[in-house]
């Protein structure tokens, strides 16, 4: 009698066994060959690529592969927790052809308003306003007091949302992001204030990033300008919010950084970097579906299949080692910001917005250390990110009466504007 093995079990990305052990778990998929079957959520199943190579070629191969999962979308129960990260919309990440570059455009134009050094004053500004809420204490949650906000302040600056609205957008992206019960009302509430704006705007246009979407060329339609704006926010403030969490965990933790934060050799952009490697904020995303069957890397795949890459799982595949002087070169061959035609727009105003939240905390709190063990630190569960829950730090008590960088505060509070400057 003849034996045939069984195909391997889908092995779970969401739950606190993933959110604790994410390498664990990518060096059992990597033994199955460049992807691998998973399960994103109860019922909801996927082929995950973990081959840099194969992730290369996948994200650039706009022939074989769409980016739209309607037909995917149809086999998932509609309260699955992960459509309202994958399910349809009219917006850029889930579009071809004409149709993307169109969205394409609005978004890397908009984008093109945000003035790089006005941007760093007023994260630098909006840092020392946070890190002086705290510093005083001794103490502190930097996830919640800190990398969690900082981003938000962004949000609602540049796209003019009420500043009693900015919670909601916190909760709405956060909640979506974490692909448990309760993701689709959090996403819900996401496209209701950013609705509200969107109209509020229509009918009374402002110098700001949302008027000018609906003033460009692309002639967006309200809802068309609503998910674009989502998306920005979804891929936009989470992922900052754990890439600075993430980083600053690295130079706490890793002893080759030892003494960074007292001015030592080890800097914030190579913190950034090796995280963007090792840990990237978004760990598993750029989903994908095949036009046809077809064959890849040699794995069978059918029509409309679910395939994502995990940027996380190929990164430490291809991982350069790091010299022993401790800076890489060649670090912009990460994956973090994916490639190809849908490779991340933001990727300048994120990485400005982390490096200078970096270095503000470095500077001011620079003999902070962990409270906790690191074996301690949660995080949070859910497919598609790797994001600290909480990151408790303490440290010298700080004199809160004196700003710790006068010269900066001035700075930042005279460059830091409400409006964008659009025009003439």
């Amino acid at each position: 009698m003849t034996l045939f093995a069984q195909p391997p079990q889908p092995l779970a990305l969401y739950g606190p066994d993933f959110a604790a052990d994410p390498r664990g778990h990518y060096r059992e998929l990597r033994e199955q060959g460049p992807l691998a079957p998973v399960r994103i959520a109860p019922g909801v199943e996927a082929m995950l690529v973990t081959d840099y190579q194969a992730a290369v070629d996948l994200l650039r191969d706009t022939h074989t592969f769409s980016k739209d999962p309607r037909a995917w979308q149809a086999t998932v129960p509609p309260d699955s927790p992960v459509l309202p990260v994958l399910g349809h919309r009219p917006t850029a990440l889930f579009s071809d052809g004409d149709e993307h570059a169109r969205y394409r455009d609005a978004i890397n134009d908009t984008l093109a308003l945000i003035e790089p050094h006005v941007l760093r004053a007023e994260v630098a500004g909006v840092a020392q306003q946070l890190i002086g809420e705290f510093a005083a204490t001794g103490c502190g949650d930097l996830i919640a007091q800190y990398a969690r906000r900082l981003p938000l302040h962004v949000f609602v600056t540049w796209f003019g949302v009420a500043p009693e609205d900015g919670e909601r957008i916190v909760d709405g992206v956060g909640g979506m992001m974490n692909s448990a019960e309760g993701s689709a009302a959090a996403y819900d509430d996401l496209v209701d204030v950013v609705t509200r704006l969107v109209a509020d705007r229509r009918a009374r246009p402002r110098r700001d990033l949302t008027s000018y979407f609906l003033a460009h060329p692309a002639r967006l339609d309200n809802d068309e300008t609503v998910r674009q704006i989502t998306l920005l926010m979804s891929v936009g403030h989470d992922p900052t919010t754990n890439l600075i969490g993430n980083a600053i965990l690295h130079m706490l933790t890793d002893e080759r950084y030892a003494g960074s934060l007292h001015g030592g050799a080890m800097t914030a952009h190579e913190a950034i970097n090796e995280v963007l490697w090792q840990d990237p904020p978004l760990a598993n995303l750029a989903a994908h579906y095949p036009r046809h069957d077809t064959e890849f890397h040699g794995v069978r795949l059918h029509a409309g299949q679910l395939v994502l890459v995990s940027f996380g799982a190929a990164n430490t595949q291809s991982e350069p080692a790091a010299p022993e002087a401790g800076v890489r070169s060649g670090a912009s061959a990460h994956l973090a910001w994916s490639a190809g035609p849908h490779r991340c727009p933001a990727k300048q105003p994120a990485l400005l917005i982390a490096m200078t939240a970096i270095e503000q905390f470095t500077s001011q709190l620079c003999d902070a250390e962990l409270s906790v063990p690191v074996s301690e630190l949660l995080w949070r569960p859910g497919p598609f990110h790797r994001a600290l829950a909480h990151l408790p730090v303490r440290f010298t008590p700080l004199d809160t009466t004196v700003p710790a960088d006068p010269e900066t505060r001035s700075e930042a509070a005279s460059g830091s504007t409400s409006t964008v400057p659009i025009g003439p």
